[in-house]
Parts: C-alpha cells; structure tokens; sequence
C-alpha cells in the first residue's frame, strides 16, 4: 500500500513497577529524520529504538516522545551513615561541656545534617526496561502506520483520478494534431490559389511545405512518453511501497514533456489543452511530495 508521510500514533505499556508512553507523529521530509526525546535511563536504547522504527517507516521527519512513571519504592534507597551521624554527636557533645549549654539535638535535627541520610537510585532491570519500551514503540508504530496506509489510500484514490484526466488531454492532443495538419494544407493551398490566381499549383511544393511544418509541431514522441509515464506512475501506486522519490522523478518527465508540447503547439486548443496539463501536472506534484 500506499503510505503518507504525515502520521501520528501513540501507546502505553506498563507493569507493576513501570509505565511507558510512546507517541509519534511526522511530517514531509525527503528524507527519514528521527527525533527522539526521553528520559536519560533510556539512551542505552537509542539504536534499538531507531532500528526498530526503520523496519515500519521509510521517509518524513518523525517526532518521537517517550515518558516513564515509576510506582515502585525500590527505584529509590536510603542510606543512612552511621559512622557520620556518631561525628555530629560526638562534636555536639564536646560543644555542650565546652559551653556549658544544653545538647537538644533530636533524631529528627540530626536526619537533616548533610550526608547522614542520603537518597540513592536503584539500579534498574534493563531488560524489563527494554522490554516494556519495545511494547509501547511496537504498539505506537502500529497505530502510526496504521493512519499513514489509510491516508495514502485516499492519496493513492486522488492521484489516480488525475492521472485518468491528464490521459484524456493526451487523447485529446493526439486527436488535434492531425486536424492541425490538414487545416495547414488547405490554408497554404488557399494561399497559393489566391497569389497564382487559377495557375497551376505545384502539389510537391506544397507537400513539401506540410511536410516541413508537420515535423516542426509533431509532438507524437511527447504524447507517447506521457502515457507511458502516466501508467508507470499508476502501476507504482497500485504496487505500493516507499515509492514517493520515483514518483516526484515521473511527474518531473511529465512536466518536461508538457513543455515541449506547448512549445512546438501552434494551434490554441492544443496550447490551452498543454496548460491545462501542467496545471495537473502540479497538483500531482504537490500530493506526491505526501507519499513516503
């Protein structure tokens, strides 16, 4: 199927000790830009994470969030050093016989001295970390997916109608070009009638003029490239896949062969129909820059 690059999906995974939350989105980009914003603890994992989300996403510039709460009391000890606390009492101690003064220090008062408790962070189970993040991605990538495949469809439905349309100005095109010829003869031969004045006209003089004129404004090999690109670009949507790069270098074929046709064009419903392709030519060009 066809994909979007713009896209957003978003899980949570947790247990009794943790919950992890992973949401992404993306936008256009003519290449994959991961950004990954978490908390410290998971760096160790940035090159798991990025491998993972590259066997799901090929092109756009993601945003990835990843939050954690922890609810277990064993993230965090405390260590109370005795050999410190004794210190302090032994100094309060000499300092009430020095100065004659009452030593009120309490259990409370002494917890508060510097160093005496002192809080510590567990060290975390990594794999149970790791595992319950790749949950979470797993799941986020999926729904992510999940919304850029429904949208490319919708694209996939829009660029094939205006492939359909720029197939019948082609038709179109094809159909003029041997009038215009024909309508050229009869003009010069018009012409040559009025100047020899019912003389003889000179039929090879005159086919050697259509002929000359013929070559100058055939756009046969134009038309035949542009159907040929029209149907490459509808059996790639119809196969599907990372084919966003491919398609923008078709519709720039597309545009050139335009061109060329409105440039050879003498004859103004070949000309208005030439504009009216470029101008789909763009539109198309503009929903590609959509597709991964």
């Amino acid at each position: 199927m066809v994909k979007s690059m713009t896209g957003f999906g978003r899980c949570e995974a947790s247990n009794e000790d943790y919950k992890i939350s992973v949401e992404m989105k993306s936008v256009n980009h003519r290449y994959l830009d991961l950004g990954i914003k978490m908390p410290k603890k998971f760096g160790a994992f940035e090159a798991d994470i990025r491998s993972l989300l590259k066997s799901g996403i090929q092109r756009g510039k993601v945003d990835i969030y990843v939050s954690c709460e922890t609810f277990s009391d064993k993230a965090v000890r405390l260590n109370y050093n005795e050999a410190l606390a004794r210190e302090y009492m032994d100094i309060f101690s000499k300092m009430s016989d020095q100065f004659s003064i009452e030593n009120d220090v309490r259990v409370s008062s002494l917890s508060r001295f510097p160093e005496v408790i002192t809080a510590e962070q567990s060290e975390e189970d990594e794999e149970e970390l790791w595992q319950l993040l790749k949950e979470a991605l797993l799941g986020a990538l999926e729904k992510f997916v999940e919304q850029r495949t429904e949208e490319g469809g919708h694209l996939r439905e829009d660029l094939c109608e205006k492939l359909d349309t720029m197939a019948g100005w082609v038709g179109e095109i094809e159909k003029r070009s041997p009038q215009i010829i024909q309508e050229y003869r009869k003009k010069v031969e018009d012409k040559v009638k009025e100047l020899l004045e019912g003389s003889g006209i000179d039929e090879n003089r005159i086919a050697a003029e259509v002929t000359l004129f013929a070559d100058k404004i055939c756009v046969d090999e134009e038309t035949v490239r542009l159907m040929s690109h029209i149907k490459t670009m509808k059996d790639s949507l119809m196969k599907g896949g990372a084919v966003g790069r491919k398609l923008d270098f078709i519709a720039q074929e597309m545009n050139r062969e335009a061109n060329t046709i409105l440039s050879k064009a003498n004859d103004m419903e070949i000309s208005g129909t030439a504009i009216d392709l470029k101008t789909e030519i763009e539109k198309v060009r503009e929903q590609i820059q959509n597709i991964e």
